[in-house]
């Protein structure tokens, strides 16, 4: 959807930026432009994930916008090309910040990145700015939205829900592929097996939608329940007891930032020389 994805791309940026992380520092110094992970992100954003955004917002253009609107004539120009514009660039930025804030040795914050873009996805697909975001979520259609009709189950069988069925087998395990791989190369030490892709992809689809979807399900909820005083600052609690280093988000890292400060010597920014 056109409000979520802006931080889903966030989110595959920084995942993937993560991942390469560790093995990018044990490769010679190069620039951004230069690192061939870097590439296959921006061409993973842009061949992949940029057109079913697309995609989707010229088939069912309610259904993207959250039934902000209702008709492509309720789409000016310049909104279609800056969503398609930003789920490119906001996922370069997420891989970005994931590979300075490892590289300055900030390995829980750079890993954490991807589920706190997740979090913030999957809040909005849940809470959105009205409390209804889920019931926008599973309204397929403009009339279905305005009938007031809330059926989950007819929704997995809308048009809505095949389009994202077809476009998940392509999208979904070709970006788990790519971060099981990098996590699982980086984390190879000496002659030692690198860590199982199968291992990796578990850990990951855990962090998504266990901590990602888990958190914001649970802040929806402390919002409904307790109302717009009582309920942002119980949401606040909530996200930094979860996100913290000693929290359930550290606990989940832990696998993933095993012997980070002993791999490498952190350096800032790129094209530095790194010693192993």
């Amino acid at each position: 959807m056109v409000q979520v994805d802006v931080f889903w791309s966030y989110a595959i940026g920084a995942g993937c930026g993560a991942a390469a992380a560790r093995e990018s520092l044990r490769e010679p110094a190069r620039e951004l432009l230069a690192d061939r992970r870097f590439s296959a992100t921006v061409l993973f954003l842009g061949c992949v994930f940029a057109p079913s955004g697309i995609w989707l917002l010229w088939s069912f253009p309610g259904w993207e916008t959250m039934h902000a609107a209702a008709t492509h004539t309720d789409l000016p120009g310049w909104l279609v090309a800056v969503f398609a514009i930003t789920n490119i660039t906001q996922g370069v930025l997420g891989y970005v910040v994931a590979q300075t804030l490892w590289r300055r040795g900030h390995h829980y914050l750079s890993w954490v990145q991807m589920p706190l873009g997740y979090l913030a996805m999957f809040f909005i697909l849940a809470y959105g700015w009205d409390g209804a975001g889920y019931r926008r979520f599973f309204a397929a259609t403009p009339e279905d939205w305005r009938s007031g009709r809330f059926d989950p189950v007819a929704f997995l069988g809308s048009d809505v829900a095949l389009t994202l069925y077809a476009m998940g087998v392509v999208l979904v395990p070709l970006l788990l592929w790519m971060q099981s791989s990098w996590w699982a190369r980086g984390l190879r030490t000496g002659d030692a097996p690198a860590p199982g892709r199968i291992r990796m992809t578990g850990l990951l689809l855990l962090a998504v939608f266990g901590l990602g979807l888990g958190t914001a399900i649970a802040a929806a909820v402390l919002l409904t329940w307790l109302g717009p005083v009582a309920g942002p600052i119980a949401v606040a609690v909530l996200v930094v007891g979860v996100l913290h280093p000693r929290g359930l988000g550290g606990l989940l890292a832990r696998p993933f930032v095993a012997g980070a400060d002993t791999a490498v010597n952190p350096v800032p920014g790129y094209g530095l020389t790194v010693d192993a």
